[in-house]
């Protein structure tokens, strides 16, 4: 199992600056090291604030690719794109921020189709992947439901595919598109960020739970070998 650092914060405010300066700097350490940097950030209202401290970052935007680890299959510009809301954090920075979604795809298995294809042109494996996990245990889109086993199981160089939660979310009850495991897996450095006294203990009990978790996130970590940064406040 991989080695698991928790991060424990006062209040959000301070877990929003530490996590900020932590991507920050793997930012900065991938442009030294490779000349640019491709990193994947999570949704929600978890990570908003830490994204505007990480946008005020003195950093070669340029050189910066910025992909969400999942997204909702609605249009740009809606409440509940993931995509929208990095572009208007980070575009005005010069960030290049890369949508998942196809909105010409007929159906959620061709979105995900559409999105494996489009991040095959970037390099990989992503610099940084954060993750952020639902009271249910899901982490990006990887819910319980008839996709999970695809999404769990897919080949190495497999991206992204799409996904149909079931139940659907009550907040956002649309399909997915979401980075497979391997594509989460696989990145230099991965990070969760969390609040709150009840996702601290279904991640507690994900990770002890390992790979037989009922929960995906403690599926997930139990498939990454590079240690895991948990950010958490409560």
């Amino acid at each position: 199992m991989t080695e698991i650092e928790w991060w424990e914060y006062d209040d959000a405010a301070e877990m929003a600056g530490a996590l900020a300066g932590d991507i920050g700097f793997i930012i900065e350490s991938a442009i030294d090291a490779r000349g640019s940097a491709v990193i994947a950030l999570a949704g929600g209202s978890t990570p908003l604030a830490a994204y505007a401290k990480l946008a005020e970052a003195k950093l070669n935007w340029k050189k910066v690719t910025i992909i969400p680890t999942d997204d909702r299959i609605v249009p740009m510009g809606d409440a509940l794109s993931n995509v929208t809301m990095l572009a208007k954090t980070f575009l005005p920075k010069g960030a290049r921020v890369i949508p998942i979604i196809s909105e010409a795809a007929s159906d959620y298995k061709a979105c995900g189709n559409a999105a494996n294809a489009r991040l095959a042109d970037f390099h990989w494996p992503l610099d940084l992947c954060l993750l952020g996990m639902g009271a249910d245990g899901h982490t990006a889109s990887i819910f319980p439901g008839p996709d999970l086993e695809e999404a769990l199981s897919a080949p190495a160089d497999r991206r992204a595919l799409g996904v149909m939660p079931d139940p659907l979310p009550k907040d956002a009850p649309v399909a997915r598109v979401t980075l497979s495991l391997p594509a989460i897996a696989s990145a230099r450095a991965l990070m969760v960020a969390v609040t709150g006294k009840d996702k601290k203990k279904v991640l507690e009990t994900a990770i002890k739970q390992g790979e037989a978790s009922a929960y995906p996130i403690g599926k997930v970590l139990a498939a990454v070998e590079l240690p895991v940064d948990i950010h958490w406040a409560g």
